[in-house]
């Protein structure tokens, strides 16, 4: 682990700064050293009190299997599928109908599993396969927000802009997928 180090003016005292942050170093699900992007360590202090991990299964890049709300990644890891990442999502994170009926509760277990294990997967710079289903999930979950009278109001957070993500990252999908997300982005009730 690289650390910089300061001499200290006049009594030869050095100072080391770790490439990784406190608050990284207390999720059980962050198992590397790769210095996490300020939102994505945002992210993984959030979701420390939620989430938990199973130190003797690992999923995706030697990430410990995390659960939170009694879902765990290993029950919705999109990569133990034939079906590419993007029908995946769509298959096993269908919504009902009407969309208000839909459990959020749910929806966002689901997505703080996928949050805390790419969390994983960056703290060890693996591969980041993972995002389309994460930005579906999210997607899902401010579809659902909406539908249930509490619309996110961070840009981000928003419908359109997570349609957005979603089809920016599975440039590899079929267009019929593709076609299906962006009808899904239409259904607000």
């Amino acid at each position: 682990m690289k650390f910089f180090a300061v001499l200290a003016f006049g009594t030869g005292l050095a100072l080391s700064a770790p490439l990784v942050s406190e608050r990284q170093a207390n999720s059980c699900f962050l198992v590397g050293d790769q210095v996490l992007p300020k939102e994505v360590a945002d992210i993984a202090t959030d979701l420390q009190q939620r989430i938990t991990c199973d130190g003797s299964r690992t999923t995706r890049s030697g990430v410990p299997d995390v659960s939170s709300g009694g879902v765990s990644f290993s029950s919705v890891n999109f990569a133990s599928s034939s079906q590419s990442p993007l029908e995946f999502a769509l298959d096993k994170f269908a919504t009902p109908t009407p969309l208000r009926n839909a459990d959020l509760a749910t929806f966002q277990s689901q997505l703080d599993v996928y949050l805390a294990t790419e969390a994983g997967i960056r703290s060890v710079g693996g591969n980041l396969g993972i995002k389309v289903p994460k930005f579906f999930l999210q997607f899902q979950v401010s579809r659902i927000q909406t539908a249930q009278g509490n619309p996110p109001t961070a840009p981000g957070a928003q419908v359109d802009h997570l349609l957005q993500k979603v089809l920016k990252n599975a440039p590899r999908e079929s267009q019929q997928l593709r076609d299906q997300v962006t009808a899904l982005a239409t259904i607000l009730e």
